[in-house]
């Protein structure tokens, strides 16, 4: 056996065959240097340094931070911490747990201050604590003391708890990045570099990935040929700033860098056993990003260096506050983070089949679904759980044990276990924890957070962003429960409520007469008391579920850019200053300057800003996940209903969606009429179904977005298809022409001249509708006079002469792209009948001697009638299923609308 340099621990696993020359080596230079037993508070950092660089066969250990140090999740971590959260209805040290697993972690070190009785009790209750697991997990209780995550690792300094490189991570990892892979890495190269004390795990990523942090993201600056970190820099959302400091030795030193903002940080550390001594060092230390790897990169004395290990493969992400609760939801339940996924290594040890669509059912045959609810793409659903009759789920997770009143819709929500919710109920986009009772009617908008336990309701409304909790129940005379860790802000709350008698008489009538939650503040703390930094509340904002914070963008981003422009103009001598615009990445393109401008009567402009921007995003979703048109309604309708706006708002916003959906061809013609009828005839009928039917408003919606848009030259072809598919007809097109508004009177410059041409494209349209009813009465008048001469049998009918349409085939198809809707592509083709009603087919009574008779005239003849997908004045005939059959499986609702989009689903949702 070879000795330990420590006695802290012995080693459990003993080397394998295939090890025993790295062993061999081990216990030569063990043999040469015979290391003494120091008790752990005394040894050095540098001891271990020299003795553990060429210990390949040592136990990869790794730390789990399983504080979070901030409050973003309040109320629901009021209670129990952050990692014992569900995320997939499975806590998130279970997915740490995986994740560590998967990478060849055999020991692992817990450390816990707040809560730590629960995390004790749910680790000893998880199969990692069950023999045979492979892995010893070991929870530490740290100081109540420990506030920071530079506290926690002085205390595992203290302890001397690590022998070795070991890998560092926060207890709300996901990932199946093979992280084994990054310590060989971080092992090679501390064999030729002794000062590389740690090795960051960096993931690229797009501007607008959902797993990026907008209001905490970093600036790397990294060696091009080494992936050394020459210079970190955090970056807020909010104050904006488009300046990034790089001191100028960095740019002397280094002929070729790379500025990295394309970068998500995993929060994962390879770190060499003496970095636990630099925060003992250096107490000043809070933040490993901020403050450690700052500190050690820009400090003179120490001498270390830190590397980045840029991973190419694999998913990495934290669960740091509510929105990225939310897009890690969505990532596994997309499977991009295969194999940890619900119906295969789920962490909480239940068994889920997967149906199309990523849609997860609890495997035990406990789940009750009723016949007539839908169950949409992308949602979980937990074991024992009732869904009633006409419930729509739709992109959520359910949790065990719940039970869902009839009537009842879920959007984008995340329900804990136990939870009950009566009918017809509404929630959207928020968290609901563990056995909550929703009443019947109560309506939850996005944003919310309620605490377990909490009752609400019945007919109660959540605004936006409420945070509800239950009031503890104490005992008289006791501040406290006994051995219960009290969050000072609960307190607070609790405080602010007992007096206010008034309050208390109010407040249950908005949240229900049988209630038992008290809110917490939603507005701005008072200067004062409001934090600093990336936890600030205006950052924060940039970090919830469901706020945009499109009005801090444009309200403070030019003087938070200029402050920090002058700010930084002093320090030209030291910094070498690069703006952001100038590199990939950090243009602030995370952060898009789109809101209106902010004054004393912009807040309805704000909330239509917000609204329309949640609409967009909710029909991106919908667009690029392929969900059925039902499903999408159904969301469009609780965002409504949530946001409290006109439908004609929503109304707006589905049109101009669909009308950007639609890709421009170069080319034109038949490939464009292609694109449009596609579009149109997926997601048309969507109009129609968001509560309402106005086909009139809809033109005019039509209208004002080509007006505006790049598309207008599309407008004609649009209201075309619209009109081919039965989502408008002759009347409303007519009614639309004949509105004062119609001809851009109540716009200017640009915008009126396009609306102008619209009007002037319906023109043209109504003009081909009279002009088909001419000739339909004409060919009428022909063979009811025909009949009688010549005897021909009723149905006969005499062929139009539009020679018209011939001869300028050529200059209407040049003017086709700019709004003209009637096509002459076809050749001079005959075309059986007269036209048909619209929405008939046209009926088969030609006769040979009107041939002859036509043929007389010396000229050649051709109908008014033109192919149906070429023409306004006639239209497919429409095909009605024949009703009957089983109701549909509710698993299966979205399966036969979704075939189309086939190829985009196995894109976004297949393993990658």
């Amino acid at each position: 056996m070879i000795d330990e340099p420590t006695p802290v621990a012995p080693l459990e696993n003993p080397a394998t065959e295939s090890e025993a020359p790295a062993a061999a080596e081990g216990a030569a230079a063990t043999t040469e240097e015979p290391s003494k037993p120091v008790e752990p508070p005394l040894r050095h950092h540098l001891f271990h340094k020299e003795t553990l660089l060429n210990d390949e066969d040592d136990v990869l250990q790794a730390v789990i931070l399983a504080d979070s140090f901030n409050k973003r999740f309040r109320p629901l971590t009021t209670h129990k911490p952050r990692c014992l959260l569900p995320i997939c209805n499975a806590p998130l040290l279970d997915w740490t747990f995986e994740s560590l697993a998967l990478a060849g972690v055999q020991e692992i070190f817990v450390i816990c201050r707040s809560h730590a009785e629960q995390v004790k009790t749910a680790i000893t209750d998880s199969k990692w604590s069950k023999p045979g697991s492979g892995i010893k997990i070991v929870p530490i209780l740290t100081a109540k003391e420990t506030f920071s995550p530079g506290d926690a690792m002085r205390d595992i300094y203290t302890r001397g708890l690590v022998t070795s490189d070991f890998v560092l991570v926060m207890g709300d990892l996901v990932s199946n990045i093979r992280i084994d892979e990054v310590v060989r890495v971080h092992k090679e190269r501390r064999k030729t570099n002794k000062d590389a004390i740690m090795t960051m795990v960096v993931k690229e990523s797009g501007i607008r990935h959902r797993t990026r942090t907008w209001g905490d993201s970093s600036v790397f600056v990294l060696d091009a040929e080494t992936s050394e970190c020459l210079h970190y820099e955090p970056i807020a959302a909010h104050p904006r700033t488009t300046i990034a400091h790089i001191p100028r030795e960095v740019m002397e030193a280094h002929p070729e860098i790379e500025i990295r903002n394309d970068l998500i940080d995993c929060a994962i550390d390879v770190c060499s056993v003496e970095v636990p001594s630099l925060f003992q060092d250096n107490f000043d230390y809070l933040d490993i990003r901020r403050d450690f790897v700052h500190g050690v990169l820009t400090s003179d004395l120490l001498m270390k260096s830190i590397h980045c290990y840029v991973a190419t493969d694999g998913y990495a992400a934290r669960v740091k506050d509510t929105k990225s609760y939310e897009s890690v939801s969505k990532d596994i339940l997309s499977r991009w983070t295969f194999p940890l996924v619900p119906d295969d290594n789920h962490p909480g040890g239940q068994l889920y089949e997967h149906i199309r669509g990523n849609k997860y059912i609890a495997k035990d045959n406990t789940v009750v679904l009723a016949r007539t609810c839908k169950v949409g793409n992308n949602t979980l659903i937990g074991s024992s759980t009732q869904v009633a009759e006409n419930v729509n789920i739709i992109a959520s997770v359910i949790g065990r044990n719940c039970v869902i009143g009839a009537g009842t819709i879920i959007s984008h929500a995340y329900i804990f276990d136990g939870t009950t919710i009566d009918p017809q109920c509404i929630i959207d986009r928020s968290i609901v924890g563990a056995n909550v009772h929703l009443k019947e009617g109560t309506r939850v908008s996005r944003g919310c957070l309620i605490g377990d336990g909490v009752i609400v309701g019945p007919r109660a409304v959540l605004e936006p962003f409420e945070r509800l909790s239950k009031k503890r129940e104490i005992e008289p005379g006791l501040t406290s429960a006994e051995g219960e860790d009290v969050d000072s802000d609960l307190e607070d709350v609790e405080a602010g409520w007992s007096p206010l008698v008034l309050l208390n008489d109010l407040i249950p009538k908005s949240l229900g007469e049988d209630s038992n939650a008290i809110v917490w503040p939603r507005g701005p703390p008072d200067e004062d008391e409001d934090e600093e930094g990336v936890e600030s509340y205006k950052n924060q904002r940039f970090m919830r579920l469901g706020d945009e914070a499109s009005d801090l963008e444009s309200s403070d981003a030019g003087s938070a850019s200029s402050d920090s422009e002058d700010e930084s103009s002093d320090d030209e001598d030291s910094d070498f200053q690069i703006n952001a615009d100038t590199f990939s990445g950090l243009s602030g393109g995370s952060i898009p300057l789109n809101a209106p401008s902010m004054d004393g009567a912009s807040s309805g402009l704000m909330a239509d800003s917000e609204f329309r921007t949640e609409v967009a995003q909710s029909l991106e979703r919908a667009f690029t996940e392929g969900h059925s048109v039902d499903n999408a309604a159904v969301e469009l309708k609780t965002l409504r209903m949530a946001s409290n706006v006109p439908l004609s708002r929503v109304r707006e916003a589905v049109v101009s969606a669909i009308v950007e959906k639609i890709q421009i061809i170069e080319a034109g013609g038949i490939l464009q009429r292609k694109e449009i009828a596609t579009v149109v005839g997926r997601w048309g009928e969507l109009i129609n179904k968001i509560g309402g039917v106005d086909p009139v408003e809809t033109i005019s919606a039509l209208q004002s977005h080509c007006a505006i848009s790049q598309r207008m030259p599309l407008f004609g072809q649009i209201l075309a298809a619209l009109y081919q598919d039965d989502i408008v007809e002759e009347d409303h097109i007519r009614a639309w022409h004949a509105l004062p508004a119609s001809r851009g009177q109540d716009k200017s410059g640009t915008e009126a001249e396009n609306a102008k041409k619209c009007w002037m494209v319906g023109a043209h349209m109504i003009q081909q509708f009279d002009e088909q009813e001419s000739d339909e009465d004409e060919s009428e008048e022909e063979s009811e006079e025909g009949d009688k001469n010549q005897g021909a049998a009723p149905g006969r009918t005499a062929k139009h002469v539009d020679n018209d349409n011939e001869d300028n085939s050529e200059s209407e198809e040049d003017d086709e792209p700019k709004g003209k809707v009637s096509d002459d592509d076809s050749e001079s083709e005959e075309v059986e009948g007269p036209p048909a009603p619209a929405g008939k087919p046209a009926t088969d009574s030609t006769n040979d001697d009107s041939d002859e008779d036509d043929s007389d005239e010396g000229e050649e003849t051709r109908t008014a009638q033109v192919p149906a997908d070429k023409v306004l004045g006639v239209k497919e005939p429409t095909i009605t299923p024949t009703p009957g059959g089983a109701p549909a499986n509710p698993l299966e609702e979205d399966d036969e609308s979704d075939e189309d989009e086939d190829d985009e689903d196995d894109d976004v949702d297949a393993k990658p």
